[in-house]
């Protein structure tokens, strides 16, 4: 899957979201890290997502893109 993330430099390093998950960010001291831990800062939000909806009755619908 593709996210797309904003990044914003701090004083700190790098701080890093994902508008499409929210509460989903994660940093790093350098703009490469801040992409890789945001990676698995989406797998932990999808699959606590997962774990929080295990019982709930799904639906798929598609979307077009615009």
């Amino acid at each position: 899957m593709r996210y797309s993330v904003n990044i914003k430099k701090t004083e700190e390093g790098y701080a890093v979201w994902v508008p499409g998950l929210p509460g989903c960010w994660s940093q790093g001291a350098t703009e490469d890290e801040a992409l890789e831990n945001i990676k698995e800062a989406i797998q932990d939000y999808l699959h606590t997502v997962n774990l929080l909806t295990v019982e709930n009755e799904i639906r798929y619908v598609d979307v077009a893109h615009a």
